[in-house]
């Protein structure tokens, strides 16, 4: 980072905020933070805004690199990011101070505050889980092997068989060193690196005391079985989440490993909501004189779709069978509808009677074979096309859907569970 060379500034707040001469010393400053931190926390009834006033000015001076730009510059250049500025809470400052260990204030037990450290969250694991249509109406398990880091079980997440970990001196525990560089007059260089002693973990880990099952990692891999459930209904881009079965960290609460549903298209279905569309290819034999065709559903049952006596069938024209759409979700016993779509080619349509039925079934491809005995026609569900205008269905159907919206928006929203 390039910046120029600020104007020297106020250079004395930070350290009246600590109550210490400029000349103090490391030791002194540690000294000053640690009696008026104890004296002016929250969870004893102290200055909050004193409390984090303090964790600035001791971020800043305990830091030999930022102490030395404070002192030439004053605060602005801190601020202006020359100095890497104050960057942590003031509760983040305390519990690195404290080591996180006993609470200071002895007698409270626990952590801070009786139990209120902060623990920073791990990342959430996002996997593609990709489903066919016929999972989504039927519902369906997947099993997932996961290989994960956890704690690990021998030092206990501590890294070393004493359970001892010192600070790295390179980076005083941050995990990050800053340089500066001035390259020319006016003109300095800011440089920020991982430090390389601890590799950016800000501790420092005698050789000899690893941890012989993680070597020093705190962590070791363990596969696991994901059992997923996907239930009847759900959505192409549904989440399906395993609240905390993410990689672990030692003082990390765990995150959650998500699958995020990816539907394939399917040749002959098609999915609008809770409505299922299906193409029908018929002659102009069928479209005029009548047709029935078995159809096989995504659950394996073959649905009967015939035709009325004497009835003609237009090009694009929709018939819907209710209840035969696909399942909602959490209510599977409530289903959409199934829209046929015809394609079909034929002259304009007029009214033809019995006879010149017959007359054309004479001069056109005959009708197709079922392919089916009168014992397996016997068996097929008979359905009942209806008239609908698809257009005005849809607008219906989403006006309803928006009410519903409206009416639900201040309820509460759903946590998916784990499927796989």
């Amino acid at each position: 980072m390039f910046g120029r060379m600020p104007k020297k500034g106020d250079s004395q707040r930070f350290y009246d905020i600590l109550g210490v001469p400029k000349s103090a010393s490391p030791d002194e400053l540690k000294k000053a933070y640690r009696k008026q931190a104890i004296q002016n926390h929250p969870d004893k009834g102290g200055d909050a805004e004193k409390f984090k006033e303090l964790g600035q000015a001791y971020e800043v001076l305990s830091d030999p690199e930022k102490r030395q730009i404070y002192d030439e510059y004053g605060e602005e250049a801190l601020k202006d990011g020359m100095g890497g500025g104050p960057s942590h809470s003031a509760f983040d400052i305390f519990e690195q101070f404290f080591g996180g260990g006993g609470h200071p204030f002895g007698g409270m037990g626990g952590g801070m505050g009786g139990g209120r450290r902060r623990q920073r969250r791990g990342e959430d694991l996002v996997h593609p889980l990709k489903v066919t249509l016929e999972d989504l109406y039927n519902g369906a398990q997947r099993k997932l092997s996961l290989s994960r880091n956890v704690i690990c079980g021998k030092c206990k997440g501590k890294g070393s068989k004493s359970g001892k970990m010192t600070r790295c001196p390179g980076c005083q525990g941050s995990g990050m060193k800053v340089t500066i560089r001035q390259l020319g007059p006016g003109m300095i260089q800011q440089m920020q690196t991982v430090c390389n002693e601890c590799s950016g973990s800000g501790e420092k880990l005698d050789d000899k005391d690893r941890c012989p099952q993680c070597r020093g990692n705190k962590v070791v891999q363990e596969k696991k079985i994901l059992e997923v459930h996907i239930e009847k209904g759900m959505q192409h881009g549904q989440k399906i989440t395993f609240q905390g079965e993410a990689d672990q960290m030692p003082d990390t609460v765990t995150g959650d490993i998500v699958f995020v549903l990816q539907m394939k298209e399917h040749p002959k279905f098609k999915r609008k909501g809770d409505d299922l569309f299906y193409e029908l290819d018929i002659n102009l034999t069928e479209a005029l004189c009548g047709f029935q065709f078995p159809v096989t559903h995504l659950d394996g049952r073959q649905l009967l779709i015939k035709s009325l006596p004497g009835e003609i069938i237009k090009p694009n024209q929709f018939k819907a069978i209710h209840d035969e759409g696909m399942p909602q979700y959490q209510r599977p016993f409530t289903k959409g509808s199934l829209y046929v779509h015809f394609n079909v080619e034929f002259p304009e349509p007029g009214s033809l009677n019995l006879e010149q039925i017959k007359v054309l079934e004479t001069v056109l491809p005959p009708k197709r074979a079922m392919g089916l005995t009168d014992m397996e026609l016997d068996e097929c569900e008979e359905t009942t096309l209806h008239d609908v205008n698809i257009e005005e269905e849809m607008r219906r159907k989403a006006q309803a859907e928006r009410e519903a919206y409206d009416e639900d928006e201040d309820g509460p929203q759903r946590v998916q569970c784990a499927q796989q």
